[in-house]
C-alpha cells in the first residue's frame, strides 16, 4: 500500500526531492537553444533588423529579397545548403579552401596570341592546344566571394613600388602572368621590359613601377645558376649563401620568394659549405629534405638581418606540384603522365606524389621561427588538382615546338611541370594576402585561370575579427543543432507526460 504525498500545513503538495521542478527544465532548455542561436543567421529579427548583429559585407552581385523571398529561403534553410559566402576578407577567408568550377563566361584576360611577354614554352594556344575549357574554370573559396582582377587598381597600388618575384621558371610563369595582366592598358610608349641572364625588368613608366624578375632557383647558390648543368647529379649547392643573388634584392617594395622543383631531382644532393674553389673535394651528399631545410635557413637569416618589414612585405611561395604519374587521379591516360587530361581533380583534398610534404614541413617550422614577417602563400592545395592546366606536349625544347612525333610520345616529352600560362598561373599570380597595415599593395594571389584578385580597397566592411567566419559555419549547421534541440524539447515533453 503506497504512502499518501506529504502536505504542508497549507494542503499544497511538495515535489519530490532531488528533482527541479518541471517549469524550471522548461526554461533552461529554452534559454540554451536562445543562447544557441542567437550566433546564427536563423532568427530572422537577429539577421536583419536587430541591434545585436554586427554590420556585415555585402555579398557580390547581391539582390535586394522581398519579404516572400525572405520568408521562403528562411522555409528551406534546414533543409537544402544555401550560397552563405560572405564578400572576400583577407582577415577572413580561407582562400585554400574550396572547389573548381567551370564557367563558360569567364574570358582570359589576356592569351599568349595577345601578351608579348610570353615564353613559347608555356604558350599552348600558339603550340597548338585544341580544347579550351581548362581556361574557363575558376577557383570558389567555400566560405567567400572573389572579386575580379582590375589592372588598373593594379597599377595604382604599385605606384612608385617595387615588386620583384624571387625563383625558379615556375616563379617566373607567375611573374609573367602579373605582367600580362596589367600590360593591356598601359600605352606602348609607357612601358618597357629590360631582359636580363638572371634579372628581367618591367617598367610602367606613368606609375614609375616595377615587377621584375629574378632567376635563383635554389635561393641560395649553386654552379648551376647562370650556366645551367643538365645533370642533376653533377650540380652542387652552396647552402651557407645567398650573398650573390641577394644584392639585387635590396631597396624592393613586395618580395616574393619560391623554390622547390629544383631541389626534386633526387634523393639526396651535393652540398657545399664555403668556395666553390674546393671543388670536388669540398661537397657533402645530404638527403633532400635536409638540405633543403639548411638552404632555406640561410634565406630567412638573410631576410631576419637585412629586411625592414616596415618598408619591405615578404611573401613566400609554398611548391607548385608536379603531374608526371597518372595513376595518383586515375586518369584514363594510363602512362600518359597528364596528357589529354581536360579537367581538374574533383576528390576533396587530392594530394599527389608530385607534392613532398616534408617540404611543407620545413616551411612552416623555418618561416614559424623568423622574426620578420613572412607570408606563406599556400598554393599547393588547389594546384594539386589542376592536372589538366599543365603545358603538357603544348611545349618547346631545346628552342623548339615539339614535332608531330614527339607530341605523339607523351610519356617522355608531356610537360607535367610548368603551366599553360593563359590558364592556371594567370590566377595564381595573385595571392598575395593582404593586410591593412600593408595598405600600399593589398593584393591577392591564388592559383586559378581567372584568380587575378588584385583588391580595390580596404576591407568592404567592419566586423568583429572571425565572427562572420564562425556564423556562416554554425548557419551550415543548424540542421543538426535543431534536431539537438527538438530532441531535447521532446524528451522534456515525455517527462511531464510521465509525471502526469
Amino acid at each position: 500500500m503506497s504512502l499518501p504525498a506529504s502536505t504542508s500545513s497549507g494542503g499544497t503538495m511538495k515535489p519530490p526531492r532531488g528533482r527541479l521542478p518541471l517549469p524550471v527544465i522548461i526554461i533552461i532548455v529554452c534559454a540554451v537553444a536562445f543562447m544557441a542561436l542567437l550566433y546564427t543567421e536563423t532568427i530572422t529579427f537577429l539577421s536583419h533588423s536587430s541591434i545585436f548583429r554586427p554590420k556585415t559585407c555585402t555579398r557580390k552581385n547581391s539582390v535586394k529579397k522581398s519579404n516572400h523571398d525572405t520568408a521562403a529561403e528562411n522555409h528551406d534553410m534546414g533543409n537544402s545548403i544555401v550560397d552563405d559566402r560572405f564578400e572576400f576578407d583577407p582577415e577572413e577567408c580561407n582562400v585554400a579552401s574550396g572547389k573548381w568550377v567551370f564557367n563558360r563566361s569567364i574570358k582570359p584576360l589576356y592569351s599568349d596570341m595577345s601578351c608579348p611577354y610570353l615564353d613559347r614554352q608555356v604558350s599552348c594556344v600558339k603550340n597548338g592546344r585544341p580544347d579550351s575549357d581548362y581556361r574557363h574554370w575558376e577557383w570558389q573559396p567555400e566560405d567567400c566571394t572573389l572579386p575580379r582582377f582590375n589592372p588598373e587598381v593594379a597599377l595604382k597600388k604599385l605606384r612608385g613600388k617595387r615588386l620583384l618575384f624571387v625563383g625558379d621558371s615556375l616563379q617566373r610563369g607567375q611573374w609573367q602572368s602579373f605582367v600580362c595582366m596589367v600590360e593591356s592598358i598601359i600605352p606602348e610608349d609607357q612601358k618597357f621590359l629590360r631582359r636580363g641572364r638572371s634579372h628581367t625588368v618591367f617598367k610602367a613608366k606613368e606609375y614609375n613601377a616595377t615587377i621584375e624578375f629574378y632567376w635563383a632557383p635554389f635561393l641560395v647558390e649553386s654552379n648551376s645558376d647562370i650556366n645551367i648543368i643538365a645533370d642533376p647529379k653533377k650540380r652542387i649547392l652552396k647552402v651557407d649563401s645567398v650573398s650573390k643573388h641577394a644584392q639585387h634584392w635590396l631597396g624592393v617594395d613586395i618580395l616574393v620568394f619560391n623554390t622547390y622543383v629544383w631541389w626534386m631531382s633526387g634523393l639526396r644532393l651535393k652540398t657545399l659549405w664555403g668556395s666553390f674553389a674546393n671543388g670536388e673535394e669540398g661537397f657533402e651528399e645530404l638527403d633532400t629534405p635536409v638540405a633543403y631545410k639548411i638552404g632555406l635557413k640561410t634565406w630567412a637569416n638573410w631576410v631576419d638581418s637585412t629586411i625592414n618589414p616596415n618598408k619591405t612585405r615578404v611573401f613566400f611561395t609554398t611548391m607548385s606540384p608536379t603531374h608526371t604519374r597518372s595513376e595518383d587521379w586515375n586518369s584514363t591516360g594510363g602512362l600518359l603522365k597528364c596528357f589529354n587530361d581536360t579537367k581538374p581533380v574533383m576528390k576533396k583534398k587530392h594530394w599527389g606524389s608530385g607534392s613532398d610534404k616534408r617540404i611543407m614541413s620545413v616551411v612552416a617550422s623555418v618561416v614559424r621561427k623568423m622574426k620578420v614577417p613572412v607570408t606563406v602563400i599556400n598554393i599547393t592545395q588547389i594546384s594539386e588538382y589542376r592536372v589538366d592546366a599543365h603545358s603538357s606536349v603544348y611545349t618547346e625544347t631545346g628552342g623548339k615546338v615539339l614535332t608531330d612525333e614527339q607530341k605523339a610520345d607523351p610519356l617522355h616529352h608531356a610537360d607535367c611541370i610548368h603551366w599553360s600560362r593563359v590558364s592556371f598561373p594567370t590566377a595564381r599570380t595573385h595571392f598575395l594576402p593582404c593586410r591593412r597595415r600593408y595598405s600600399f599593395f593589398p593584393v591577392f594571389f591564388v592559383a586559378s585561370p581567372r584568380f587575378s584578385v588584385l583588391h580595390s580597397r580596404d576591407l568592404p566592411c567592419e566586423h568583429p575579427r572571425g565572427l562572420r567566419r564562425f556564423q556562416v559555419r554554425l548557419h551550415r549547421r543548424n540542421k543538426n543543432l535543431l534536431s539537438v534541440l527538438k530532441i531535447s524539447l521532446r524528451t522534456s515533453s515525455l517527462s511531464k507526460i510521465s509525471d502526469e
